[in-house]
């Protein structure tokens, strides 16, 4: 089994395996809100490969990056609602 790696999410510390993907590894930490829509209704991911937009997170002060195609790294600072 894999060292785990620590990020945050929204100053809740969390772990996974390296490389696996920031959406997959908030999912497992039982974080299914990512953003909110235009009218305050939570979204979280749904195709998991890029395409919906609907996993954005800003990671490590940057808005708008999609969580399903950054894998998850040690340190990582992740706020989710952006």
């Amino acid at each position: 089994m894999p060292e785990l790696v620590e990020f945050t999410v929204d100053g809740v510390t969390c772990r996974a395996a390296p490389g696996t993907s920031l959406a997959a590894a908030m999912l497992d930490a039982g974080v299914t809100a990512f953003r909110r829509s235009r009218t305050g209704e939570p979204r979280g991911p749904v195709c998991g490969m890029g395409i919906c937009f609907e996993c954005r997170v800003a990671i490590d002060g940057i808005a708008h990056r999609r969580a399903c195609l950054e894998p998850v790294r040690a340190g990582m600072t992740v706020r989710t609602g952006e």
